[in-house]
């Protein structure tokens, strides 16, 4: 009896097996938001949290503007509650997109869906890190349904029309932002598009889950920083 084929089966399948087991391992490890993050999901005064088929919904009192925000990648999407609540209580309303497996590139177009169910005057898509890169092509490929773009220690890596409103912010201690790709991607931009770096600020306190490996040290506080953040956007947004 011929034993090869068997041998060959089994080593598909350990091979396979291996595979799975070291996806899991690495999808299973990912930043968390701190407690004080995810407990406003209870929403705020302001703001109520409605839960969604892609997330989560941040209703506040604005009627004109919402704001889709895609995490970074294997971070908690609710790290990212501090910053879309004050957006979402001064008058953006923003959508928390929950991402499969914590990765934005497994959704790229969750942007679609949620406009399809909503009426906003003006669309806007954002993210953080690798949520923000995805952000940036889901623009490039439906900019005629966006009013702009909020890049948070991001880049483009496609062409995006003239007529978006395009921000782009990061802080000077980010550890783990690539400064050649942020660089080769303006190419990409608009010409009215806006770039500003917060002295002090890092990579991970866009969002609150913590430390992240190859991050600098921010000399700012996070509250200090999603504030800076904050500011920067309704400028753009709602021309405070």
């Amino acid at each position: 009896m011929n034993r090869k084929p068997k041998r060959i089966l089994l080593i598909v399948v350990l091979f396979v097996a291996l595979l799975g087991l070291a996806g899991g391992v690495y999808f299973g490890t990912y930043s968390r938001a701190t407690p004080e993050a995810a407990a406003l999901l209870q929403g705020s005064d302001a703001v109520e949290v409605k839960a969604m088929d892609k997330g989560w919904l941040l209703d506040g009192p604005g009627t004109e503007a919402a704001l889709v925000f895609y995490p970074g990648g294997k971070v908690e999407a609710t790290a990212y509650l501090p910053l879309l609540t004050a957006l979402a209580e001064d008058g953006v309303d923003c959508f928390l997109v929950k991402m499969p497996l914590n990765m934005a590139f497994m959704d790229l177009n969750a942007a679609a869906a949620v406009q399809a169910d909503y009426a906003y005057n003006r669309w806007y898509i954002g993210g953080h890190s690798l949520g923000g890169a995805m952000a940036a092509v889901y623009a490039a490929e439906h900019g005629e349904g966006l009013s702009g773009l909020i890049l948070l220690a991001a880049y483009a890596t496609k062409p995006l029309d003239q007529h978006l409103a395009v921000l782009e912010l990061h802080g000077s201690e980010d550890g783990v932002l690539n400064r050649d790709k942020l660089e080769q991607g303006r190419q990409y931009l608009p010409s009215s598009a806006l770039a500003e770096e917060l002295p002090g600020g890092n990579h991970a306190q866009f969002g609150d889950y913590g430390p992240q490996k190859g991050d600098g040290a921010a000399t700012v506080s996070r509250e200090e920083q999603t504030r800076w953040a904050v500011d920067r956007i309704e400028g753009m947004i709602l021309g405070k």
